[in-house]
């Protein structure tokens, strides 16, 4: 039998939603289904993530965020 080496668990902790029309425009981020704060950046999400006690190591690691409406690299209005 083989065991996965690291757990993915079904839901991460951080949910980064589509980006908002704004200046600049934002992605509104959730922790632990709650709303955390606004983020304008990759940076703003580690900032608000390390506020809220979470260590983010890999923001594409699925287990740790839900990007919703596009990747990190997202920060515009399509």
């Amino acid at each position: 039998m083989t065991h996965s080496a690291r757990p993915h668990p079904t839901n991460p902790r951080i949910t980064v939603l589509p980006v908002q029309p704004g200046d600049p425009p934002f992605r509104i981020m959730e922790i632990d289904g709650e709303m955390a704060g606004r983020a304008t950046s990759m940076t703003d999400v580690l900032f608000i993530a390390r506020a809220a006690g979470i260590r983010v190591h890999d923001l594409d690691d699925p287990a740790a965020v839900r990007w919703v409406g596009g990747g990190k690299l997202t920060w515009r209005p399509h």
